[in-house]
Order: structure tokens, then C-alpha cells, then sequence
């Protein structure tokens, strides 16, 4: 999932919906085999999964994501040192491209309407909390965000922007 490549593909099919993989060869600037490998390797991870039903023919290869977020923990690797390192890199990767998103809506802000500046999401909170009431507080809006995309697909003919929602939740110092 953190490969750069990997990464891009999934956020192209969780913005974008299902593509083929051409599609995605062409919108990433990588061949047609790079992307069919990279595709079968998110498929065998339970990340995205095919979608036959779109193809036209049998040469058509359509991908979608399988899930609209994951959530995982460097203790799932506790136990597999090797492992354990590769989730640690995979979360500095992952928080470097949650910032270069942020980052690319400071910077291009200015062409979206006022609507869309005014509805932006820029929140901070302070709160006090064990283990377990941070656990519970994910599930919560892990829950919030469910519903939401189940409620957003009662009506599909409604035209909206793609938009990227991150949140992190850790005891830190201030």
C-alpha cells in the first residue's frame, strides 16, 4: 500500500470509482504491466478488488476499491521484526502524503469557489482520554463516516467534488 505507485492507484480508485487498467497506466505515466502487477498486489491485500461486471470484453481488466478506509497499527506487526519496520516507514509515508494533500489544497485554494474554502475542514482538538475512549472515539466516526457514504449513495445522480478526509488521534506533549 505505500509503495508510490500503490498509493496513487488507491487514490485514484477511491476518488475516482472504478477504472481499467489502461485507464490507470495512462493517468499515472506507468506502463500497462507496472499497473496490472501493482493492481493484482493491492487485490491479494484485500485493498481494491475487481470489478467484471464493468468490462466490455475479456481483455478489459476494470478495478475498484474494496473499502473506503482501513485502519491498521504498527502492533499488528509485533510479533514479525521485519514487519514492524516496514509499518513504522509505512506510517511516516502515509502522514508525508496526508501533508503533501493538505499542502496542495493551501496552494491551489484560490481556484476553488468561496463555497468550497468556507466548507474546508481545519480542526483541532485537545482532549483528554485512555486507550480505550480513543478506540471508542475512532469507531465513532468511523461509524459517522459509513453512514455518511451509504447516505451519499441514495442519490448518485448528484454531481460532487472528490474530497480527501484525514484525522489523526495520538497522546502527544504540547
Amino acid at each position: 500500500m505505500t509503495h508510490p505507485v500503490r498509493r496513487r492507484l488507491i487514490d485514484l480508485l477511491s476518488a475516482g470509482g472504478p477504472a481499467t487498467v489502461g485507464s490507470l497506466a495512462d493517468r499515472t505515466g506507468q506502463r500497462v504491466g507496472s499497473i496490472s502487477h501493482h493492481v493484482k498486489v493491492l487485490a491479494a491485500n484485500g485493498l481494491i478488488e475487481e470489478a467484471p461486471e464493468l468490462a466490455r470484453d475479456r481483455r478489459e481488466s476494470w478495478w475498484r476499491i474494496a473499502k473506503a478506509s482501513w485502519r491498521w497499527s504498527v502492533t499488528n506487526f509485533e510479533d514479525d521484526p521485519a514487519g514492524e519496520v516496514i509499518a513504522r516507514a509505512a506510517e511516516e509515508q502515509t502522514l508525508r502524503a496526508n501533508f503533501d494533500k493538505a499542502k496542495s489544497w493551501y496552494d491551489t485554494r484560490d481556484e476553488y469557489d468561496p463555497a468550497w474554502v468556507d466548507a474546508a475542514i481545519v480542526s483541532t482538538s485537545w482532549l483528554k482520554a485512555t486507550p480505550d475512549e480513543l478506540a471508542d472515539l475512532n469507531n465513532r466516526i468511523q461509524s459517522l463516516l459509513h453512514d455518511f457514504v451509504t447516505e451519499q449513495a441514495q442519490t448518485p445522480d448528484v454531481e460532487r467534488e472528490s474530497v480527501y478526509l484525514f484525522s489523526y488521534g495520538m497522546p502527544v506533549k504540547p
